[in-house]
């Protein structure tokens, strides 16, 4: 038996076709966690960027908008942080082998910047090794 104080963590699963209106339901899920965690606006803002960033690459660069394929976000609460995972069915890449979106040459560019606005706004950024999942901590 588990002693009254330890905490456990509670977890929340989306599977989302792959098409930019799976977004919706990103956003409701986010709005619902953050709601009943009392989550502070700012770390808010950073989910919601950060999570619509992610689940859109999924969707539209690992899963290539097929609809028959499935983007899974997991939101894992526990007492002082919310990791949330999103994974797609696509082959991955390789995140370290990315342009850096601030060089001099780059910063026209409209596309790019991804990985890092997610490395930026998450207080911890995880890929697994073939790149298509990835882990986003955010203190709460």
């Amino acid at each position: 038996m588990e002693p009254a104080n330890v905490q456990t963590s509670e977890l929340y699963t989306l599977q989302l076709p792959s098409k930019y209106e799976s977004i919706t339901q990103l956003e409701t899920l986010i709005e619902e966690v953050a709601d009943k965690y009392q989550v502070s606006e700012d770390t808010f803002a950073n989910m919601m960027t950060c999570l619509n960033e992610a689940v859109i690459n999924a969707i539209l660069h690992g899963n290539k908008l097929d609809p028959d394929k499935t983007v899974i976000v997991n939101a894992d609460v526990e007492p002082k942080r919310i990791i949330w995972t999103i994974s797609d069915e696509g082959p991955g890449f390789d995140y370290n082998d990315l342009p850096d979106p601030t060089a001099p040459d780059r910063l026209e560019e409209l596309t790019g910047r991804g990985v890092f606005i997610l490395k930026h706004l998450a207080d911890q950024c995880i890929f697994n090794s073939s790149g298509n999942e990835v882990e986003l901590h955010f203190k709460i």
